[in-house]
């Protein structure tokens, strides 16, 4: 009896087929204390290094067009804290949730739409400050919605069950990455050269073609993580699929199909929402507190 109520360690295993050596490692409070001190320590470099980030908002620099730090000068420091303690309750609440999610297909498009809702609003907020960061959510549904759609048609994803939200979060999480440095860097250039813009629109070019010039090249920069994470798969990283399927006890030719199909269908969606960001910053609607059609309006009256 004193053993079953002894408490229990919770092991995250390598199946026994992959290895010899002792396969397991504790999920307890060594693992809490390592993940702490990783977080302060990943604060305290941000602190002593400076690292900030702009406010996303024109004109609010010393001259330099990039803006002020957005908290203030504290840099990122305080926001990798935040970000960590949230990535705890979060997880903790997935984890209470998912299983109660996954037993009825209305409660999981439910939870799929707030993954959405969420990702939305992050990347919308991180472009831009003002009203216009609801245009967040073109480029993330026209990336994710095909793919998941054709997954769901041909079978390969059931509607039941607890596949379809790691697919989904996965799809979702690359393309408000991509919408977000597409986004940033389109606005940024278009910020840094806005004479450039300006000359174009004096010589006779339509507000969005002028545009579409400064910023398609800066844009284009945020598919480059992707792109680098799946040249160099297998050489110089192996991705959370593959080591997810492996730890489950997946064979290793089955982990790498998994994740090779994560991998391109990640592009694809990056791809498309990186366009559609482009073309929405390019077209004036999603901008920043600045008009974009103003600097056109006064090259025109001129």
């Amino acid at each position: 009896m004193a053993s079953v109520l002894a408490p229990r360690k919770v092991w995250w295993c390598l199946p026994p087929s992959l290895s010899r050596a002792p396969p397991c490692s504790p999920v307890g409070p060594a693992l809490g204390v390592l993940l702490a001190a990783l977080l302060l320590a990943a604060a305290t470099v941000g602190a002593l290094a400076h690292l900030t980030h702009g406010t996303g908002r024109p004109g609010s620099g010393s001259g330099s067009g990039r803006g002020r730090p957005a908290d203030g000068g504290h840099g990122h420091a305080r926001a990798v804290l935040s970000a960590g303690l949230r990535a705890v309750v979060q997880l903790a609440a997935v984890s209470l949730l998912i299983g109660w999610v996954v037993r009825a297909v209305p409660l999981l498009l439910t939870f799929i739409a707030v993954m959405f809702a969420v990702a939305v609003r992050t990347a919308g907020h991180r472009i831009t400050a003002n009203r216009s960061w609801w245009w967040a959510a073109a480029p993330i549904l026209a990336g994710v919605l095909p793919v998941v759609a054709a997954l769901l048609l041909t079978g390969l994803v059931p509607v039941r069950g607890i596949t379809l939200i790691p697919i989904t979060g996965i799809l979702v999480g690359g393309a408000l990455t991509a919408t977000v440095l597409g986004g940033r860097r389109a606005l940024d250039e278009l910020e840094a050269r806005r004479g450039e813009v300006e000359a174009g629109l004096a010589l006779g070019m339509p507000p969005r073609d002028a545009r579409l010039e400064i910023a398609r090249p800066a844009a284009s920069d945020a598919l480059l993580p992707g792109l680098d994470q799946t040249r160099t798969v297998g050489l110089v990283t192996l991705p959370g699929a593959f080591v997810g399927m492996l730890l489950g006890g997946a064979s290793p030719a089955q982990a790498g199909a998994v994740q090779l199909f994560v991998l391109v269908a990640l592009m694809a969606v990056q791809v498309v929402a990186v366009a559609v960001v482009l073309e929405l910053v390019a077209g004036g609607r999603l901008h920043r507190d600045v008009d974009p059609d103003a600097s056109s309006t006064a090259a025109e009256g001129e």
